[in-house]
């Protein structure tokens, strides 16, 4: 049984609905997941047990517009050891401190040879950023400062057991169908590790919406993808290019769990009805917020709105990328 708006407000627990959220974060943070790999189809799968998520997979070297869907990268472990055999950077404790998409190795060298392969944050000491190197095959590790000056100078053992292989770009699609087959695009990224804000925060929403709209009786479909970034949208956009005119209004959501004001990007069109309809919520509602224009940078509503495209997707966060001095690692 279809319930109306109206009946879906009234049975809307909110407190519910934000522990159910954090529970899925809680879950879905330790997580290694990648642009590709094993960590991005554990995410999808957990997520399957809340919505019935279709998952598809695209082999590498399979071309999506000017790009190509790359190989697939796992890992299973990593480390620097120093000269008593102690893990002094630990892939095990934390799975940022690998660069993402880095190369196996297994080498000893001396510090001064290894800083060139080490990233940290001078300006937030205590801090681990998160960096990829997706379209550049190299290695490297991510640790904070403070533990790089903590460590002498003497020779390291590097090991990186991972494996940059052809195999799958793997995305989630929900799609809810309507009274109506013009469509509502819901879109966010997946590709991102242990990351509570950028990523997670947009993820677990999303979920919990598509949970929401379920039982509703609805005039449009409602399309969710669960992509990873960039290229997730150009191939799913590639893939989709014959149906593209069903997608009316669209929505990117990322950086949607921190306490700034609710920040909404307009699509490139900038009068779109999708655009006159989320500043009119905003603008009519106690909470602060912001509206910005498109440029582009940011996040997947590029690719949705990029030339020859030109959907009418805009983007909701609170603080947008960039914003905050955690976004991410930077």
């Amino acid at each position: 049984m279809q319930l109306t708006l109206a009946e879906l407000k009234a049975s809307l627990d909110q407190a519910r609905m934000g522990r159910e959220m954090y529970r899925l974060i809680e879950t879905l943070y330790p997580i290694c997941r990648s642009l590709t790999g094993h960590g991005v189809r554990e995410t999808l799968s957990i997520l399957q047990r809340h919505i019935a998520l279709k998952v598809h997979e695209i082999p590498t070297g399979t071309p999506v517009f000017d790009w190509t869907i790359p190989r697939e990268w796992n890992i299973r472990d990593a480390y620097i050891k120093n000269a008593n055999g102690e893990r002094v950077v630990d892939f095990q404790q934390c799975n940022l401190h690998v660069v993402h998409y880095s190369v196996p190795i297994h080498t000893r060298m001396h510090l001064a040879d290894l800083k060139s392969h080490l990233h940290t944050l001078p300006e937030y000491p205590d801090r681990i950023p998160y960096r990829t190197s997706y379209y550049h095959e190299t290695w490297g590790f991510c640790l904070s400062e403070a533990q790089l000056q903590s460590l002498p100078d003497e020779q390291y053992e590097v090991y990186i057991d991972a494996t940059l292989q052809d195999g799958h770009l793997t995305y989630g699609e929900y799609v809810l169908p309507g009274e109506s087959s013009d469509e509502i695009l819901i879109s966010c990224h997946i590709c991102h590790p242990s990351l509570c804000n950028d990523n997670l925060s947009g993820l677990a929403l999303t979920t919990c919406l598509a949970q929401a709209l379920t039982p509703l009786s609805r005039r449009y479909t409602y399309r969710f993808v669960f992509v990873p970034a960039t290229i997730g949208p150009i191939a799913w956009l590639c893939l989709n290019e014959p149906r593209l005119s069903a997608i009316q209004h669209g929505l990117v959501v990322s950086n949607v769990g921190d306490p700034g004001p609710l920040t909404y990007k307009k699509s490139r069109r900038g009068k779109a009805e999708i655009d006159r309809a989320v500043m009119h919520v905003l603008q009519h509602t106690s909470t602060a917020s912001n509206i910005v224009d498109f440029v582009p940078y940011g996040y997947d509503e590029r690719q949705y709105c990029s030339p020859g495209i030109n959907l009418s997707v805009g983007s909701l966060s609170r603080t947008p990328n960039g914003g905050y001095t955690e976004y991410p690692g930077v």
